[in-house]
């Protein structure tokens, strides 16, 4: 095995493909002799689109928009890529066919055709069961519930699925796989063994044996194939599943020590955690609906989803139909003068987890608290953004303050990263809320973590489970102080 110093001076090329559910960004990282740059070569839109009252993914624009971007890292590289890994959001997946083509387009998580289904199978496999096996918090929109739903809709299933960075992944010409942080997060993972539950699948009546298998973080799926393989940079590139569940890259790219902090992760969702050498799986973990999920050497991620930018995201998106061209650091800069809301908002009613009108849906929900509604006038936009940035705060802080006494642990420290960190408001209001340390870490961790795996696993760096989570922390703060270009 290579050591710390000599892998820092063997010349490396990554890219880092960073899918997200309201843009996806295709990074290139190059590294020579103790220096080094990360340039973002592409980046595109993204977001569900609606057909016939679903809302799926546009899987051929998001392939080709790849496509495109990988080509643009084989153009600006100084010689050949080395491998390329993705990282992207969770539970979504794409069905195959014996081909290992698409049936159709994926289905996004915020389609309301799971709305019921985790009630009606907690009726064969209680909730508490459930959790006790996978650690898992409770969403409606888990892979689970929507595997679920494709047998109830009676969809073809194909030969299996993939999630979506896996497929993509799969789809340069890797075997078909289920990297283990993004596994977890499908809630049919067993917590203690890693491995799928036949206890899962049975209650749900599904087939165990079209799920893909499960690999550790930094594992190489293959070499790049297809139209991409004629490229000269890329003709040899390995294809590595990195922590393929992009909170898992953003956390494995905090250059972060000891024991005392925790994270936030905040973009559209917000993931509020910290990380345990072991599963948490007791009864105040099920009843606070805290969630367990992999990472890097066998440990855990206890966090919990937090409604996030969705809710600034969805009202700059209605106020923009509405004519009123708010940017959100327009909203940011003029909430420093509002004074702080009388009341708050509850920001993870399942009524704000929704696409439409949501200046409309939080009067809906202020309205259900007993609270008088918000002007939803374009040019009022500034109170109903101080609405949510405050109530942000205090719900990160009381999820913060829940792990806390849920495990045990004392932070210290509360590392931010994400584009929401750039939210300096925001940021202030949580530090005074959780009386923590406020660290701004970086913006695109994602990218960070995801390349830094890449790294670690082309040095060869094992660990108890996969690729070294030393040598990725030691990666991922060479990469944290280079320039992005």
């Amino acid at each position: 095995m290579s050591s710390a110093k000599s892998s820092g001076d063997i010349p490396r090329r990554v890219a880092a493909i960073d899918m997200g559910a309201e843009s996806c960004r295709i990074s290139l990282v190059q590294w020579n002799s103790g220096q080094g740059g990360i340039c973002e070569v592409h980046r595109f839109s993204n977001g569900p689109v609606e057909h016939e009252t679903h809302l799926y993914w546009d899987l051929k624009h998001i392939e080709e928009q790849l496509r495109l971007g990988l080509r643009k890292c084989a153009e600006q590289a100084d010689g050949p890529v080395d491998s390329i890994g993705v990282d992207g959001w969770a539970v979504d997946y794409v069905r195959l066919d014996v081909n290992g083509n698409p049936l159709q387009p994926p289905f996004c998580y915020r389609d309301p055709r799971t709305v019921g289904c985790p009630e009606q199978f907690w009726k064969t496999l209680a909730a508490e069961r459930l959790y006790s096996l996978t650690g898992i918090q409770m969403l409606r929109f888990n892979t689970l519930y929507q595997l679920i739903s494709d047998r109830q809709a009676g969809l073809d299933p194909g030969i299996g699925w993939a999630n979506l960075p896996e497929y993509v992944l799969h789809h340069l010409g890797g075997a078909r796989v289920s990297e283990y942080t993004n596994a977890t997060h499908t809630q049919l993972v067993s917590a203690s063994e890693r491995i799928w539950s036949n206890e899962i699948f049975r209650a749900a009546s599904l087939d165990q044996t079209q799920a893909p298998e499960i690999v550790p973080p930094g594992t190489i799926v293959g070499t790049i194939r297809g139209e991409l393989a004629a490229l000269p940079q890329c003709k040899t590139a390995f294809l590595i599943a990195p922590a393929c569940h992009d909170t898992g890259a953003a956390v494995a790219g905090i250059p972060a020590q000891g024991d005392d902090w925790a994270f936030l992760s905040s973009g559209t969702w917000s993931l509020v955690g910290t990380t345990l050498d072991q599963p948490c799986v007791t009864r105040d973990a099920f009843r606070n609906n805290l969630s367990n999920e992999g990472g890097l050497d066998g440990k855990v991620r206890f966090l919990k989803n937090v409604n996030g930018m969705w809710l600034i995201e969805e009202c700059l998106r209605h106020w923009r139909l509405a004519g009123a061209a708010w940017k959100a650091t327009d909203l940011v800069e003029a909430c420093q003068k509002q004074p702080p809301p009388k009341e708050l908002l509850n920001v993870d009613e399942p009524e704000l987890m929704l696409a439409g009108e949501m200046p409309k849906r939080i009067n809906l929900v202020l309205k259900r608290q007993g609270f008088a509604p918000c002007s939803d006038r374009p040019e009022d936009a500034p109170t109903i953004a101080n609405l949510v940035f405050h109530s942000l705060a205090a719900r990160y802080a009381q999820v913060l303050a829940m792990i806390r006494d849920v495990t045990g642990k004392q932070f210290r420290r509360l590392y931010v990263v994400g584009g929401g960190s750039r939210n300096t408001f925001l940021n202030r209001l949580l530090q005074e809320r959780s009386g923590l340390e406020v660290i701004r870490g970086p913006v695109e961790s994602s990218t960070i973590g995801n390349a830094a795996i890449q790294l670690a696993a082309l040095d060869g760096a094992k660990g108890a489970y996969g690729v070294s989570a030393g040598r990725v922390s030691e990666w991922s703060e060479r990469l944290a102080k280079l320039h992005w270009n």
